[in-house]
């Protein structure tokens, strides 16, 4: 598990493991996790922390009083982790994949503890005042100048895999700092595409395109489907209302819209372990309800149902 996790996040781990043979524990948990990010104290989440105005000694004596020291162990080998710990650990891969990172950072690691709400560490964050949604801003505000980075420079990650993430940040094109990265990381953005004349022109299809933005115009019933034999110009006209509504050809309910294609088997591809696939429908989802100005394009829908049906799971027409 450790082949991506950062010098400063192995370093956590391994601080988490003191942490919790010094309160007299035989577990890891969230908590020590939590502990460990604190001790390490220079990586970009113990900053989102001290820039979000949170006492880390307060926050690690209330991490300490809220759970029940034990005699200190010092003869203790093996110090197994939580199932909630395992499952923060095995997050940190989505975290570092919707930031578009190869290397995963101390920042992913409080993210993940954060998105889950049945554990101690994210009770206490919690009672701090600390959610998810503010630590991806702050981090998303610390990582918009495309320097940043969780590695020390001379460990060589600045110029690699951890920036990635900044690389996307300093691309001038992309402008100000993205709501939806799930979406952008999963899906392809039409829009941009056409500011960009990157698509070709659309010729005979004029009357299908129109018909779309008329649907789309609507307050109810506002979902077309685009039905017919492959190779008829199904995505074309998908493509052709990104142009039209770049060349403000389109009503004004449809100003300043972007028309993002999202690629389902990009969502489904990865997601081994239990409950992952949900995650990201999960936040995928609600990227969409926050960001009315998306319109969302799902190619070859029929797919949709039975995407991870297997046993056990919901698939993705859930």
């Amino acid at each position: 598990m450790e082949g991506n996790f950062s010098n400063r996040v192995q370093d956590v781990i391994r601080l988490s493991r003191e942490e919790a043979l010094r309160m007299g524990h035989d577990y890891i948990g969230t908590e020590h996790l939590l502990l460990g990010l604190i001790r390490e104290g220079e990586g970009i989440a113990a900053r989102i922390l001290k820039n979000l105005k949170i006492d880390l000694y307060r926050l690690k004596q209330k991490i300490e009083d809220s759970t029940h020291p034990k005699v200190p162990a010092t003869q203790m080998g093996n110090v197994p982790l939580t199932k909630q710990a395992e499952k923060v650990l095995k997050i940190t891969y989505l975290e570092a994949k919707i930031c578009k990172s190869n290397i995963i950072g101390t920042e992913h690691l409080l993210l993940s503890i954060l998105k889950g709400e049945d554990n101690i560490a994210s009770q206490i964050l919690e009672q701090f005042g600390v959610s998810y949604d503010m630590v991806r801003d702050e981090l998303l505000s610390i990582t918009s100048g495309g320097t940043e980075s969780d590695e020390p420079q001379a460990e060589g990650f600045a110029s690699s895999g951890g920036s990635e993430r900044s690389q996307k940040k300093a691309d001038p094109k992309r402008g100000e700092r993205t709501k939806t990265p799930v979406l952008d990381n999963f899906g392809r953005d039409i829009t941009r595409l056409a500011l960009d004349d990157k698509l070709d022109p659309i010729i005979g299809r004029e009357k299908e395109i129109e018909r779309v933005a008329q649907v789309l115009s609507r307050r109810k019933k506002n979902n077309p489907v685009l039905i017919g034999e492959p190779g008829v110009g199904k995505t074309a006209i998908a493509e052709g209302l990104a142009l039209k509504i770049v060349q403000r050809k389109v009503s004004r309910v449809l100003y300043d819209k972007r028309v993002v294609a999202l690629d389902l088997a990009a969502l489904v591809a990865g997601t081994k372990y239990r409950g992952q696939f949900e995650e990201r429908m999960k936040a995928l989802m609600n990227e969409l309800e926050r960001s009315r100005d998306v319109i969302l394009i799902i190619d070859e829908l029929h797919t949709i149902i039975g995407a991870w049906g297997a046993s056990g799971y919901l698939d993705a027409i859930n």
